[in-house]
């Protein structure tokens, strides 16, 4: 099915969403940013605010009681909040990433069921895939989910998984054949909702990124039923979860170019207030080599999400788009932060100022949703794809 939503978007219409989003950020986000993060305290205000601004149901078409807005608007909505405080994205970002694997590949039913709740924030949640010992490799997964009459017992253990603690419901990546050849023929995906059998094991300390809750999930002899099977077929469970990681990747690569985009602004700030041998320090032109780079930099990892985002929308295959924008602007979100501090000098590495949350929070867009290293791969296998002799 393509990847467009039901209702288009107008300028005018995203330009009052966005608008709406700048204001609550700045009246109700911005002035509590540092105590939360230093706190690693969860947000529970904001996201009721969040589902009051309909970012729970973001890119969910519009029958199912979405925003049924374009990646392209919702890439310019994450670049936004992720300027203020990147985990915020990652609250909706992984719910929609759940929500975007039932919509492309559920059946009729598992739509108008799921996706309504979803819409709203009555039922949230994220994507479960990576294993202690399965990662970018996610063939690799051992959690094993057997048929036992209407339900399947699944067993194994679930790490890294955004929204782990307070999210309620989640696409569960398991291996319903562990004999099958390739293994991603025996994968599948199911709406696993906690339960009996379904725990929170221990939340993951982090470097950054703090605030949203990371988990390690057990799942010991948990019982789903059977009309939980994302599409209602066996096999199709990489399928369905690599399709939503293309959403996913866009939206990494819009947390980029936020973080980029706030290193570069108050590294501008910065340069024209402190002084240094009797001038401001943007006049020193070791300066304005930094800044010259940085706004550059951005802007390059803009128009390559912007880019991403428009083939998803068209319901074009855009892994190496979305492979290429993630890529480079969460290294664009690296390098900016990095010379943000150095510009800030010693009051960069200070907790009173928010570049060094920049700095903690940049590398994660560099393993998240694929490693770079993944991403580079892909490009290249698609450009001799696409141009073969």
């Amino acid at each position: 099915m393509s990847n467009a939503p039901h209702d288009s978007t107008s300028h005018e219409q995203e330009a009052e969403i966005l608008d709406a989003i700048e204001k609550w950020l700045e009246r109700d986000v911005r002035p509590h940013v540092l105590r939360l993060e230093h706190a690693d305290e969860y947000p529970f205000e904001w996201v009721e605010q969040m589902k009051e601004l309909g970012l729970f149901g973001a890119t969910i078409s519009a029958e199912y009681g979405g925003l049924g807005l374009p990646a392209g608007t919702y890439a310019r909505i994450v670049e936004k909040i992720a300027e203020t405080w990147m985990s915020l994205s990652g609250i909706f970002n992984s719910h929609l990433i759940m929500a975007a694997c039932v919509e492309r590949m559920g059946t009729p039913e598992q739509k108008q069921t799921w996706l309504p709740k979803f819409a709203t924030g009555e039922i949230r949640g994220g994507l479960a895939l990576t294993e202690p010992d399965a990662g970018t490799d996610l063939q690799g997964i051992k959690i094993r989910a057997k048929r036992d009459g209407d339900h399947y017992v699944i067993n194994g253990t679930k790490t890294w998984i955004s929204n782990g603690i307070h999210g309620t419901c989640f696409a569960l990546l398991v291996k319903t054949d562990t004999s099958a050849n390739p293994a991603h023929k025996g994968m599948s995906c199911f709406l696993a909702e906690k339960g009996p059998g379904f725990r929170v094991s221990r939340k993951i300390e982090k470097l950054g990124y703090k605030g949203i809750d990371s988990a390690e999930l057990v799942f010991e002899d948990f019982r789903v039923p059977a009309d939980r099977l994302i599409g209602g077929v066996e096999g199709k469970g990489l399928q369905t979860a690599l399709g939503g990681l293309e959403l996913g990747r866009i939206n990494i690569a819009a947390r980029g170019c936020g973080l980029a985009s706030a290193a570069l602004r108050d590294a501008v700030r910065y340069s024209q207030i402190r002084k240094t041998f009797g001038k401001p320090i943007c006049e020193h032109q070791a300066i304005q080599l930094k800044l010259g780079e940085m706004a550059t930099r951005l802007q390059a990892a803009r128009l390559l999400t912007y880019e991403a985002a428009r083939a998803y929308d068209r319901g074009e295959r855009c892994d190496m788009e979305a492979g290429m924008a993630k890529y480079f602007a969460s290294e664009a979100a690296v390098e900016n932060s990095l010379e943000s501090m150095r510009i800030h000098g010693g009051y960069g590495y200070s907790k009173e100022f928010h570049v060094e949350r920049y700095y903690r929070d940049a590398p994660l867009m560099c393993i998240g949703e694929g490693t770079n290293e993944l991403q580079r791969m892909i490009i290249a296998r698609q450009l001799i794809a696409r141009n073969p002799v």
